[in-house]
């Protein structure tokens, strides 16, 4: 099998109340842009919880027992200015990064080469103890985590190019040299930070874009800097945190790209995993909040992982 879609009904549960950008009307967005006869051939595979072991590689102890037991039995409960659990967000979060997980194991077992998980909340901005920027566990950081401590993986890459800057994500590996982790986003912009000197213990690759950049400023940037860095890299698995909020349609940003750019990127992706990691490659959903944007541009990033 080519190509393996995680999600799971669970994610739709995880409800931040009216008005909230961060809504379960993406995921459904996205699952119904896949529902058509050219995706018959993925294979649907539903989302495993990830374990306490899984998340504790990347996450404090405290941290993950906090987001297990508070999800509130009505309502919603604010964890920061706009970040909220409802009574379903942490079986939600337990299957988005569960998701993560199943997925490298089963690109590095052979079971198939490529997959993609749809699944909410997203994960970059989660840190290893605080929740925000809509996040609660890190999906893309566990599955790299488990990459590592479970198939003793010594050259993981994540390519992230959320509008928003993977804040977690960096942080989580800036002393981690077996991770490379890229990305590109609008600077300056939520939630700060980012910047391109920014470089850990030269695991860590910052691109930044200006507000009202588009396709040309985007590719530049990913064919001059940030794939460069991945090729001298040689990732053996190549991890993919897919936020689609760099559309000239999305309301949280100011970026100017069109789902062609989203098919671009991976492609150029694609290329790389196929170089140096038999072309095994994981993508996780994170951003997008304009619903027809983001399916648009979901379905131009599964039509080019199942090329």
């Amino acid at each position: 099998m080519l190509l393996q879609l995680y999600s799971h009904s669970a994610c739709l549960q995880h409800d931040p109340g009216p008005g909230h950008a961060e809504r379960p009307a993406r995921l459904r967005a996205v699952l119904h842009a896949l529902d058509h006869d050219r995706y018959r051939a993925i294979d649907h595979i539903e989302a495993p919880r990830a374990t306490r072991e899984q998340l504790l590689r990347v996450h404090d102890a405290d941290y993950v027992e906090r987001i297990l037991t508070s999800a509130p039995d009505t309502g919603t409960l604010q964890l920061d200015e706009d970040t909220l659990m409802s009574p379903g967000s942490a079986e939600a979060a337990l299957r988005a990064a569960g998701a993560t997980v199943a997925a490298v194991d089963a690109v590095l077992s052979g079971a198939t080469r490529r997959a993609f998980c749809a699944v909410r909340p997203p994960g970059h901005h989660a840190t290893s103890e605080r929740a925000m920027g809509f996040c609660l566990f890190n999906n893309i950081a566990v599955a790299a985590a488990h990459a590592l401590a479970a198939h003793g993986l010594k050259r993981v890459a994540i390519a992230d190019f959320d509008v928003h800057h993977g804040n977690g994500t960096q942080a989580i590996f800036e002393r981690e040299p077996r991770i490379l982790f890229v990305s590109s986003h609008q600077s300056p912009l939520y939630p700060g930070g980012g910047g391109e000197d920014e470089c850990g213990v030269g695991n860590i690759v910052n691109g930044t874009l200006s507000p009202g950049a588009g396709s040309r400023e985007f590719r530049e940037l990913w064919d001059g800097v940030l794939l460069p860095r991945l090729d001298a890299f040689k990732p053996q698995l190549v991890l993919v945190s897919a936020g689609f909020d760099a559309h000239r349609n999305d309301p949280l940003a100011d970026i100017r790209l069109g789902h062609q750019d989203y098919a671009w990127i991976t492609e150029r992706l694609l290329v790389l995993a196929h170089r140096h990691a038999a072309g095994r490659l994981v993508s996780s959903l994170e951003g997008g909040y304009n619903l027809a944007a983001l399916a648009a541009s979901a379905g131009a990033h599964v039509d080019a992982l199942m090329e």
